[in-house]
């Protein structure tokens, strides 16, 4: 077998590392786009379309076995127009599509296969399948002969299940659901089924396999703080905790790898992912803010101190992840032997790093140890006594194996690490990450091509929101209410209310899907929510309240099916429902006030006003004009729920903050 052609097809002019991946396979791939289902009409073939991304371990061996074969390649390009998409690069065609092979199949994953007509009607549907028929399972090379043969001669059936399919996507997105009111009820729900589900053992929820699901424990803690209810608390930093113990926690590089295969966090799938590691960041700096552990911010920084290693483009910009694999072994790179450690730091320093972090002889995975602190009670003080030695077993481990690079800059996950760098800026020390930050909005402000897609528009709004909260510029609040308008203009549904997934002005696939379930990220909905309160509180602009509220309606009829899987979407419900705080900060000069820096209330906002900024903050939230500058020092305005006190100097504010009620 040879596994790649010396011509390259047309993926090789793209600019997707997961495109760019098969732009020598044999298989006459296509990109997504009118060149490639002209063709299928021309030639009156159907279309095979293969989703998925550049770090995922399916993906890559059904590209080993079956794209990189020269029979599976013939059978396909004599009998099919075949479309690549990068299900990170296009979240809208993977959305679609991913619902097909739900509906036909009862589950998804990727990578995601679709045969479809040149109309882009699907009728047949399936994740990853071997070369050959395997264990019952139906194989590559079986499927396309047989697809091909029904296309021939039984493709009014083929035509029939097409039509019957977008019939039925078509359905589902114009069902109409009623909107709902946001109570503390969803909320209470929310919690008790995560209550519920709780290991008690090892932390988080349900069986393996474990994902860490950041925002579920993000809720928790915002909700618990709320409460006052410590059990939990407990729940999400027990969680984080046992996440950081165990293997999918990186103890050498630092960061979290995408999932855990076992209930104890141990045996991880190796991909990192930068949406994981920023939603992982953010949650580990408001865990820290809440209790002052030390553990929950030296995560913080370990996570993003590998960002800005591995994941940060000399201009600025994100990338999306590293691979699982190296050398085509899944977790190669991460696993060590006794002897390899030995070699490194020498006998006796070697023997104890192998104690502390549990590697064995025996290993713990394929016949070699993940490093990991599951069984090991001292684990708040290893790294500081092991930090040197991770420096070195690091720069090795580097030069050891090579890992893949997903070095696509998507707005929607810098957006996200915009906020995570952000937030954790505010610390003492965190100088670098608020650098990162504004490098990165910088990026993507300038650099990032197209015209996007709800999450990048949501997510991206909301890192600026973080990112003025940490700086108080003007221009990041200025540019998030450009954002809110992008999307009110451009994805919104006037009729029933809540954001599309593409703009109106976009390509039109044969649905429009609304996503608002919280997977692995949060959805585009959820996270608009979020921000439309925010900013109508930042602004004052009634415009952005009635979005809000509106948002918010529809929101929460969803939430009611199934209060856990909406848990972002409820950071924005507790936000509406409890007693909103607004501080505006006047100031003469143009020093931020140290007494800002004393805040830690997460759901009040803070204006800050001063001699510089006054004309641009007045075009931004109006309602500051009245605002006067003093002639030295700074004057404090405290607003809650609706009712403002008079203004107070520094230790005023710190006085009324104490007094303030939850």
């Amino acid at each position: 077998m040879t596994n790649s052609t010396q011509i390259p097809n047309r993926l090789i002019n793209e600019k997707s590392p997961y495109l760019l991946q098969h732009a020598y396979n044999p298989v006459n791939w296509f990109p997504w786009g009118e060149e490639a289902f002209e063709k299928a009409r021309h030639e009156d073939k159907p279309v095979f379309l293969s989703i998925g991304y550049s770090t995922c371990h399916w993906c890559h061996v059904l590209s080993h076995e079956s794209f990189e074969d020269p029979e599976i390649a013939s059978l396909l390009n004599d009998n099919f127009v075949c479309i690549k998409v990068d299900r990170e690069e296009r979240p809208d065609i993977d959305a679609v599509y991913m619902a097909v092979c739900q509906a036909l199949t009862g589950s998804g994953g990727w990578p995601l296969s679709i045969f479809m007509t040149s109309e882009q009607k699907p009728f047949y549907a399936g994740t990853y399948f071997p070369k050959n028929n395997r264990y019952g399972h139906i194989g590559m090379r079986e499927l396309l002969l047989q697809l091909a043969e029904m296309w021939r001669n039984e493709r009014q059936e083929l035509l029939a299940a097409g039509e019957e399919m977008v019939g039925y996507l078509r359905s589902q997105e114009e069902k109409a659901e009623e909107n709902g009111q946001p109570d503390w009820k969803l909320l209470k729900s929310a919690a008790e089924i995560f209550q519920r589900g709780f290991d008690e053992q090892f932390g988080g929820f349900g069986h393996a396999p474990k994902f860490p699901m950041p925002h579920n424990l993000l809720f928790l803690l915002r909700y618990g703080n709320y409460m006052q209810d410590e059990e939990l608390l407990y729940l999400a930093k027990y969680t984080l905790i046992r996440m950081y113990r165990g293997g999918i926690f990186d103890h050498i590089g630092g960061a979290f790898s995408r999932y855990s295969t076992d209930d104890r966090w141990l045996i991880p799938h190796f991909e990192k992912m930068l949406y994981d590691n920023a939603l992982l960041a953010y949650t580990c700096q408001e865990a820290y803010e809440q209790t002052g552990n030390p553990l929950f911010r030296m995560i913080t920084v370990r996570t993003l101190d590998y960002v800005l290693a591995e994941l940060t483009d000399s201009d600025g910009g994100f990338y999306c992840g590293q691979d699982a694999d190296s050398e085509g072994e899944e977790g190669k790179y991460y696993s060590f032997t006794p002897g390899e450690i030995k070699e490194v730091l020498g006998v006796k320093e070697g023997q104890h790093f192998c104690q502390s972090y549990g590697i064995r002889s025996a290993g713990n995975f394929e016949g070699k140890s993940i490093p990991n602190l599951i069984e090991n009670s001292d684990f708040m003080l290893v790294y500081e006594e092991q930090k040197d030695h991770c420096q070195r077993l690091y720069e090795y481990r580097l030069h050891r194996y090579q890992l893949h690079k997903d070095d696509k800059i998507l707005p929607s996950w810098n957006g996200l690490m915009i906020a995570a760098m952000a937030k954790a800026g505010r610390e003492a020390g965190g100088e670098r990450y608020l650098t990162a930050a504004k490098r990165a909005r910088e990026f993507v402000t300038g650099k990032v091509p197209g015209s996007g897609q709800l999450d990048d528009y949501a997510f991206y709004a909301f890192g600026l929101l973080e990112l003025y909260q940490s700086t108080y510029e003007i221009s990041c609040l200025r540019e998030c209410v450009e954002m809110a308008e992008q999307l009110c203009n451009r994805f919104l549904d006037k009729e029933n209310g809540g954001f599309f997934l593409y703009a109106s002005d976009s390509e039109q696939l044969i649905v429009r899907p609304k996503e608002v379930y919280d997977g692995a990220i949060p959805s585009g909905n959820s996270v608009a929510a979020y921000v439309l309160g925010r900013l109508a509180r930042l602004t004052g602009e009634v415009r952005w309240q009635e979005m809000h509220g509106k948002q918010m309606d529809f929101l929460a009829g969803r939430i009611r099916e199934y209060p856990p899987g909406f848990a972002f979407s409820l950071l924005a419900v507790q936000e509406a429902l409890m007693p909103s705080k607004e501080l505006v900060c006047v100031a003469a000069g143009t020093q931020v006030p140290v007494e800002l820096g004393m805040v830690s209330d997460q759901n009040m906002v803070i204006l800050l006003k001063n001699e510089e900024n006054q004309r641009q903050l007045q075009e931004v939230a109006p309602f500051t004009a009245d605002y006067q500058i003093p002639e030295s020092g700074a004057q404090f305005y405290l607003c809650q729920n609706g009712s403002c006190q008079m203004p107070v100097d520094g230790a005023g504010l710190l006085k009324l903050l104490e007094q303030l009620v939850k």
